[in-house]
């Protein structure tokens, strides 16, 4: 399944939110236990918020018959969220949203760069086959409690 892309508006936040909760409650429960860390929806909402008002970033969808299937968004350098529902993984979603990343930043002269959570092995596994190579680079992640990120970097 490679699903059809679409621009993201101010109306698709709540959508936004709502498939970045689902995606990390099953690929991230053991980094955010719910019941000592639950998913931030307020924060995260007002975040998609800012993020879809942001002129410098582009966020596209797929869309699917309960709610949206996957996102991507990025700007100029960065590929800043990637998420596909658990109902859709392994559909070729995931590569989809990251190679119009890729391929979006290179066309503006940028090389593309992301940050993981060293925990999340399913999606380093799959920058890791999309041709992304860690920088050695980390920092602490925004929301509690505060994993390690690691910086990507695309080779190709």
């Amino acid at each position: 399944m490679s699903g059809s892309w679409r621009p993201a508006g101010p109306e698709d936040a709540y959508a936004l939110m709502v498939l970045e909760r689902d995606a990390n409650l099953v690929a991230l429960a053991h980094v955010f236990p719910a019941d000592r860390h639950p998913f931030p929806e307020d924060a995260v909402l007002a975040r998609w918020a800012l993020v879809l008002d942001d002129p410098e970033v582009t966020v596209e969808v797929v869309d699917g018959d309960r709610g949206l299937l996957a996102y991507a968004a990025w700007d100029h350098r960065t590929l800043r969220h990637l998420a596909v529902h658990p109902d859709a993984w392994r559909s070729g979603l995931g590569r989809a949203g990251a190679d119009r990343a890729v391929a979006a930043i290179r066309a503006g002269g940028g090389a593309p760069h992301l940050w993981c959570l060293v925990e999340n092995s399913r999606a380093r596994g799959l920058y890791t086959h999309l041709g992304w190579v860690p920088t050695g680079v980390t920092r602490e992640a925004e929301w509690p409690p505060h994993p390690i990120e690691m910086e990507y970097v695309h080779r190709s």
